[in-house]
């Protein structure tokens, strides 16, 4: 340690936007605020006002400007740099097209994304997040079986070197090179995909104007003139070739390039869907902290799976990425579907991709139809509420004169109870649906006189759909938690007779697992939504289309898996499909696909490789929005359900990362494999929080519960 006069040192800073580095003299209790005011040039008119400390042996940055150097345990053997704080960020949409965007590598990365998605016109930002760009690599091993990164000696400008740290979080995922612009350590290193969005943050460290790489995503903006607007981001000028960023944003091209293409992961079991959650950053952190540098890419992500209030009027961009997220996760074979799902989800995507082209420049008729549909959504908003208040007045049945009056479901179903070495099959019993549960009946005299056969509690229960159309096969799979709720699922089958019959009994088994009855407002709202998927999944004879079947590749509209299973007839029964959405205009296809998409079985099950305390046995664990479950490794079997309206407190111990989740009557302890367990405690945090927000217009957006019910302790 070199002293110069009594109580003071050198101190060494870096000025990355200068490549300059200067020795100042300071003194320990001398305050991060006036370290910075003495490298500023008074004489020198640049805007230092952006620049804050960032300490790469630490990895931390040095925000609070009033704390000292003692405090902040700065010493004069330390080198820090003065540099930017906003930087630029490559940023990969839902619909694969890249972004360049200005970026606060200082802010948690909560922040960072909400002030994104407000400039890109996504509301609700809470329920999107960034993740690293995982490789196939990534997919083979769980996270505890991934070589950790090393600590590398990193050179400074005097040849010095210091070892990097360890990141805190997600430090086994590294940017590969083909992702990455800066992550050996350097601040300002030019993007090797070249300046799509912005002009670059250093004109002394990168140039002025840059060319897209061949690689460039179909439908990436080409370098325009660009804007500085003081929320840190830019602007387009009038003579930029994506033309307005919204509209933009609001539809994606048809297909990505084939370099995009070929990146995109197809997880070919449960296990590895669970590796595909090991990118996930930490929303406590800032970007810079977790290893991001600048030109770095991330991908932005729905990350929960709860979408609230999706208004076509507002939420043009929302609703089309949420469509295209949704779209390459059934391409990619994220989610199990059987072959109507499927070619329902085909049809729906040719009728989106159709409407583009025939109205690809009409924004005025697609504004207009925008307008129309949003006032008609009011009016259905307005004519909803007064129906819940008509129903909960009068009952669902208009009943006014009985308001204890509950409502009931009954007919005749074939059940069957899942057991192992059985062969007998499904009987006939009379059902009748109340007050959560089902009870079953010989025959319907035997309802009015005697004890039911067999009573079933479905609050809480799993709700698969198993239909197949060309067998006439309408069933439903209902996993039943025990009276007790220790012991494992009860898996029983439904059989309905037809389609009508099918849409009653499954909308109320749904409501049923959320604890809601008959009287529930939103019943007769869910027996339509599930008639009108049906009435989309029925299959069409003959093509009701004049379309060229030539004109179609089926690559783009269906899953490798699904390509050969219908070979050459693959183009053909998309199209008879079609017929049944041909009317749909782009926004209903759009949000029909959403719809769809939500019915999957598998729909919003975050799943992580998990050992429980005590146990070898590898097992996953789902995660959901309004519960957890412990699911079978092999098979995906809900093996046990707990709600979140039944936990009282979750905990990790980070030493060993090691989570505890406590609920009424009894206590879940287990390690997570296939990432860190804070991405575990930051998705059931996270629904939580979701949960909580309401229809309140005045509602603001609660960052400190965010990351209370998040953070966790560490």
């Amino acid at each position: 340690m070199i002293h110069v006069g009594e109580n003071s040192w050198n101190l060494r800073i870096f000025i990355t936007d200068l490549s300059l580095e200067k020795t100042l003299r300071v003194r320990g209790d001398q305050h991060i605020g006036g370290v910075m005011l003495q490298l500023v040039d008074p004489e020198n008119p640049k805007d230092w006002s952006d620049h804050a400390l960032w300490w790469p042996a630490k990895n931390v940055w040095l925000a609070r400007t009033r704390a000292t150097l003692d405090q902040c345990g700065v010493q004069a053997d330390c080198l820090l740099h003065f540099t930017p704080m906003h930087k630029t960020l490559r940023v990969q949409l839902p619909d694969l097209r890249y972004l360049d965007c200005r970026v606060d590598y200082s802010i948690k990365t909560f922040s960072a994304v909400v002030n994104l998605c407000k400039h890109l016109d996504i509301r609700y930002p809470e329920e999107l997040s960034l993740c690293k760009p995982l490789e196939a690599e990534h997919l083979k091993k769980n996270f505890s079986q991934l070589p950790q990164k090393k600590r590398v000696p990193i050179a400074e400008p005097d040849g010095t070197s210091f070892l990097q740290p360890a990141l805190d979080t997600n430090s086994f995922v590294p940017i590969h090179s083909a992702y990455n612009g800066g992550s050996d350590g350097s601040l300002d290193k030019p993007s090797p995909h070249g300046n799509l969005f912005c002009a670059p943050i250093s004109p002394h460290n990168a140039p002025s104007r840059r060319t897209p790489a061949p690689n460039t995503p179909i439908g990436s903006p080409t370098p325009s003139t660009w804007k500085h607007s003081n929320n840190g981001f830019g602007t387009f000028e009038s003579s930029s070739s994506l033309g307005d960023f919204q509209e933009n944003l609001s539809t994606s091209p048809q297909s990505p390039s084939a370099d995009v293409r070929s990146r995109l992961l197809r997880p070919k079991s449960l296990v590895e869907k669970a590796r595909l959650n090991v990118g996930w950053l930490d929303s406590s952190l800032s970007i810079m902290e977790q290893g991001i540098r600048e030109y770095d890419t991330l991908c932005l992500r729905f990350k929960y799976f709860t979408f609230f209030d999706l208004n076509p009027k507002y939420d043009q961009v929302r609703i089309n990425q949420l469509y295209e997220q949704a779209k390459w996760a059934i391409l990619n074979e994220e989610l199990d579907c059987t072959e109507e799902e499927t070619l329902m989800f085909a049809a729906l995507q040719f009728q989106v991709n159709h409407q583009v082209e025939t109205q690809p420049s009409s924004n005025t008729n697609l504004h207009t139809g925008i307008e129309t549909s949003s006032q008609e959504n009011d009016d259905d908003e307005i004519a909803s509420a007064l129906n819940e208040l008509q129903i909960t007045m009068e009952g669902p049945n208009g009943d006014a004169g009985n308001i204890t009056h509950i409502p009931e479901l009954s007919d005749y179903l074939r059940f069957l109870k899942s057991q192992r070495f059985t062969l007998k099959g499904y009987k006939r019993y009379f059902f009748t649906y109340r007050d959560l549960h089902l009870h079953l009946y010989k025959t319907q005299e035997d309802s009015r006189r005697t004890a039911p056969t067999i009573s079933i509690n479905l609050r809480g229960c799993e709700v698969t759909p198993d239909i197949n159309f060309t067998q006439g096969k309408f069933g439903i799979r209902l996993e039943v938690a025990p009276e007790g709720r220790n012991g494992p699922n009860t898996e029983v089958w439904v059989r309905c007779e037809n389609e009508a019959q099918y849409a009653k009994w499954m909308a109320a088994c749904r409501l049923a697992s959320k604890g809601r009855s008959l009287a529930d407002s939103s019943y007769e709202n869910e027996v339509e939504s599930i008639r009108s998927l049906m009435q989309m999944q029925r299959p069409v004879h003959g093509i009701h289309v004049n379309i060229d079947p030539r004109s179609v590749d089926a690559n783009d509209y269906l899953s490798p898996k699904m390509l050969r299973k219908l070979s050459g007839k693959a183009v053909t029964r998309i199209l008879e499909t079609h017929s049944n959405v041909r009317d749909l205009s782009l926004l209903e296809a759009k949000l029909k696909y959403i719809q769809a998409w939500q019915s999957l079985p598998d729909f919003g099950v975050t799943l992580f490789v998990i050992k429980f305390d005590g146990h070898k046995k590898e097992e996953l664990l789902g995660v959901a929005h309004n519960r957890i479950m412990r699911m079978d490794l092999g098979t995906g079997d809900h093996i046990k359900t707990w709600r979140y309206n039944t936990m009282k407190a979750w905990n990790v111990n980070w030493g060993i990362k090691c989570m505890m989740i406590q609920f009424h009557n009894e206590n879940v302890v287990f390690s997570c494999l296939s990432a860190d367990c804070k991405v575990v405690h930051e998705f059931i945090g996270g629904y939580i929080f979701m949960s909580m927000r309401s229809k309140d217009t005045n509602q603001t957006l609660n960052e400190e519960l965010f990351h209370k019910l998040t953070g966790g302790w560490s």
